[in-house]
């Protein structure tokens, strides 16, 4: 295809479905960081659901029209916002859409947004309210921008200045949060307490405050997005329920539908991300 960003190296395109998808070549310098820009070339508009996932969702927008966030406090206008790991009902709409997202996991979202991930409030939250003038910089220069390299160098040059203030993540928590993840939500809380030294109250506690669910709750979100990603694949839910590690096909069915909110088979066929 033709981009303004054609015969440079350091990038990668991609177009699907109307839309243009550049993402930095070998990803990100920073641990737990992916990222991608994204531009409607049809102006078919956008119109998703957020839907729970193991990484909080950054997108910035370009230009002057602001997204619609649907949720339970109402529709709010945002030039850019911030989901929680589970953010509950919300859907994003948006008319000529050029953005920037980000996918942070939890220990990079502690660090990069200045807040734990357990502080996100609401399903979504402005990205302006937790960066300020700085947003409003950093929205302004992608917006100047000419290209997407250049774009995505300016938010890799940003968040790499966070980072170098930016607080840690107590090490217990992150180790759990890393264990759950390697396998696959398919652990016992007893267990993640044991290796890492701390008592099943105390994890509970730790972990619920920075990670802003409890471990139990972490281990079902991220067998819930293999889950989810394997429907959307065109696995048969009876083989994903067996490979995801649920009890049978009744299990699996009742977690899509406490988390997306539908049937596996209306999971199968959602629109749930631009790209």
């Amino acid at each position: 295809m033709r981009s303004d960003d054609a015969g440079i190296d350091p990038m990668d395109h991609e177009a699907g479905d109307g839309w243009e998808v550049a993402r930095p070549l070998g990803g990100t310098p920073l641990g737990g960081v992916r990222m991608a820009g994204f531009r409607d070339r049809a102006s078919a508009g956008l119109d998703l659901q957020v839907l729970p996932q193991p990484a909080v969702t950054v997108v910035i927008g370009l230009g002057d029209a602001p997204f619609t966030v649907e949720g339970t406090a109402g529709h709010r206008p945002l030039r850019s916002f911030v989901a929680a790991l589970s953010p509950g009902p919300a859907r994003i709409r948006g008319e000529r859409v050029e953005c920037v997202e980000m996918r942070l996991s939890p220990r990079a979202a502690h660090a990069l947004l200045g807040v734990p991930p357990g502080e996100l409030t609401g399903a979504v939250t402005g990205l302006e309210d937790l960066w300020g003038r700085h947003e409003r910089r950093l929205r302004e220069q992608l917006t100047d921008a000419p290209t997407w390299r250049e774009r995505l160098t300016l938010v890799n040059g940003f968040l790499a200045e966070r980072a170098e203030r930016a607080p840690s993540m107590t090490p217990e928590v992150a180790a759990v949060w890393d264990d759950i993840v390697a396998r696959r939500g398919r652990v016992r809380v007893a267990d993640l307490a044991a290796s890492c030294g701390w008592s099943r109250k105390r994890l509970w506690a730790g972990f619920g405050a920075q990670i802003g669910l409890t471990p139990k709750r972490a281990a079902m979100l991220v067998r819930f997005d293999h889950a989810a990603r394997a429907l959307r694949a065109g696995g048969h839910a009876a083989d994903v329920a067996l490979a995801c590690g649920y009890v049978d096909q009744s299990h699996l069915h009742r977690d899509v539908l406490a988390f997306a909110g539908c049937t596996p088979t209306a999971l199968a066929s959602r629109t749930t991300s631009a790209g």
